[in-house]
């Protein structure tokens, strides 16, 4: 078995009315880092690889920041179909996807979707290492650790850069060295065994968005008038919320 440590970086609209949400694919992947691991956790292979947007084709500031990409870099890419075939041939044997949060997944495979591309060359198998090194740390179900704070926890050293599968990867190792140490076989592989993706592709809403009646309905419960800046951000956080990107599922799991 190969583990897949993978962490993606997204593009997305600028704003509600300036550059509209695309709802087949409101997050375009704009990098992909990956770590293979073999079944020793020895690092087999990697890739980190930018790709051209060909949706959001302006770099959203937040993305720009937070990740340190710029639209030059991207420009100079390869496209996601290019990228796509890259990562596919890594996937030999039987792999199982690692990630931070199932996000990563779920937009890997719309992504992918989106393209036109074959699904069935994505592997079905992950494994949430956050929720797992949540589950490691004894925190409450629905409350799940970031990742530079778990890097501290489990004292690893870091740079500022933190979009990056090397911690992803580091961390899933930690996790499963701490329960060799336990000495408990069992343990492991309960805490390794990996869920079953469910893919279910999302599909443009039928229904439009009656602005008016929505901005209405929030004058009246504050009892004033919205400004600009506050429409545009009810608006984009409604359209953001009917792409089901942060639902977290309410199914008690077996761990």
């Amino acid at each position: 078995m190969n583990y897949i440590i993978i962490d993606l970086e997204f593009n997305q609209a600028l704003n509600a009315s300036g550059n509209e949400i695309n709802y087949k694919l409101p997050f375009e992947i704009i990098q992909i880092g990956l770590i293979k691991l073999d079944a020793n956790f020895n690092t087999i292979s990697t890739m980190n690889s930018l790709i051209k947007p060909e949706i959001y084709q302006t770099l959203n500031p937040y993305v720009e920041k937070l990740t340190g990409i710029s639209m030059n870099d991207l420009s100079l890419s390869k496209s996601f179909k290019e990228v796509f075939n890259d990562l596919t041939k890594l996937f030999d044997g039987e792999s199982v996807l690692c990630v931070w949060g199932v996000s990563d997944i779920k937009e890997l495979y719309r992504n992918t979707l989106y393209h036109g591309l074959n699904v069935s060359q994505l592997p079905k198998l992950y494994i949430n290492v956050q929720r797992q090194a949540s589950n490691k740390l004894n925190l409450k179900k629905g409350i799940n650790i970031g990742l530079s704070s778990a890097t501290e926890i489990f004292d690893i050293p870091t740079s500022d850069n933190f979009h990056d599968a090397l911690y992803t990867a580091e961390i899933f190792k930690k996790i499963n060295s701490s329960n060799s140490d336990e000495g408990s076989s069992s343990s492991l592989n309960k805490l390794i065994s990996p869920y079953s993706y469910n893919n279910s592709r999302n599909t443009e809403p039928k229904t439009k968005l009656d602005k008016d009646r929505l901005f209405n309905q929030f004058e009246k419960m504050y009892s004033r008038e919205l400004t600009y800046e506050e429409k545009s951000m009810i608006e984009l956080a409604y359209k953001m919320g009917k792409t089901n990107q942060f639902q977290i599922s309410t199914t008690k799991q077996k761990n």
